[in-house]
């Protein structure tokens, strides 16, 4: 089903932009493909979205992505037959929204090799938890969704079920027309005929 779409092309070769905050206040237009652009979620006819069981899973799982994470909203968003499009607002209070700085630590101000692998370990732990999703973050948001979505289909008898393993995203900067994605999320099923001819056209 559709709670809304875009021109322009997606970036294929680089999901991320350096530098950025993935966790920061904003609007991302995000999509999810099943792996090999194969349709677990149904059927376009006419037209219109004909959902199958797993369709119906990726649907629910979708709309209640804000039950689970704090100051995250969903906007308008389409189920395709092997694709999620949606709007992802995160609208966190600005006394969350600022960075928090990383803890350093120097193994060689350490007295004997004891306390330097401890040291080691800890660095290694934050160095992880750096280049580990935040909480709350974009990434954080696809993976558990993801993450529930494939749990669902191991337990009631779709095996064979599998998401690619990036999404694509767009962040939403002021000279964008939210309209204009929305529409094109919204029309995402009548321009289903193009699309599935050309999986490039999944990233617009």
């Amino acid at each position: 089903m559709i709670k809304a779409r875009f021109q322009g092309k997606y970036r294929v070769e680089s999901t991320r932009l350096p530098n950025r905050n993935y966790a920061a206040n904003g609007w991302y237009f995000i999509t999810i493909c099943t792996k090999d652009c194969f349709d677990y979620f149904g059927q376009v006819v006419s037209g219109q979205v004909k959902l199958s069981e797993i369709g119906e899973v990726a649907q629910k799982y979708w709309v209640e992505i804000p039950n689970h994470f704090e100051h995250i909203q969903i906007d308008t968003y389409v189920i395709m037959p092997n694709h999620v499009h949606g709007i992802v607002v995160i609208d966190k209070p600005l006394s969350q929204n600022e960075n928090v700085e990383t803890l350093h630590c120097n193994v060689s101000t350490q007295r004997d090799r004891i306390q330097q692998e401890t040291l080691c370990d800890v660095t290694q732990r934050q160095f992880m938890s750096e280049i580990s999703p935040k909480p709350g973050s974009l990434s954080a948001i696809a993976r558990s969704y993801k993450s529930a979505v494939t749990r669902w289909c191991r337990e009631n008898g779709y095996e064979n079920f599998a998401w690619q393993p990036r999404f694509y995203d767009h962040i939403i900067r002021a000279d964008d027309s939210l309209d204009r994605i929305r529409e094109y999320i919204i029309n995402n099923p009548i321009k289903w005929d193009k699309d599935k001819n050309n999986p490039t056209n999944l990233w617009m």
